[in-house]
């Protein structure tokens, strides 16, 4: 079951979004500032990191170092993202030993299945989910 979450207007303009146990982020259109386009490819990239960090601890250790980078397509005529690449990088150089090339290769490889099993934000987008809308006017 996901946290209930919302989104409020400030005074300034900008828009802050709140959950029920008091997680807070600020976003809007200015300079410093994360639009909403860019906060699904955060969740897409933070989803990737999180369903990897086991599988990157346990070959390297905690200490690892790893770094995911989103872009996108963006499609003027649809007004819609058609696609998104994510490239990780790992730094396994400070690892406890040299991994072999069959390390890396099993690393790899079960990076891989974790995101594919795990990362919800990636199977939504895939997915298409259907969005519905209710508007309510207070007057």
């Amino acid at each position: 079951m996901s946290r209930r979450l919302w989104v409020e207007r400030k005074d300034d303009g900008t828009w802050e979004a709140l959950s029920d146990d008091g997680a807070r982020l600020t976003f809007g259109k200015g300079q410093g500032m994360f639009n909403p386009v860019e906060l699904m490819q955060i969740a897409l990239a933070g989803c990737t990191a999180l369903s990897t960090q086991y599988a990157i601890e346990h070959a390297i250790g905690e200490d690892s170092s790893a770094r995911v980078v989103v872009s996108g397509t963006y499609d003027a005529d649809e007004g819609a993202y058609s696609q998104f690449n994510e490239d990780i990088t790992v730094d396994a150089t400070s690892a406890d030993h040299k991994l072999t090339e069959e390390e890396v290769i099993a690393l790899k490889d079960r990076m891989e299945k974790h995101i594919n099993k795990g990362c919800t934000v990636k199977h939504t987008l895939e997915s298409s989910s259907p969005v519905r809308i209710s508007v309510t006017i207070k007057h």
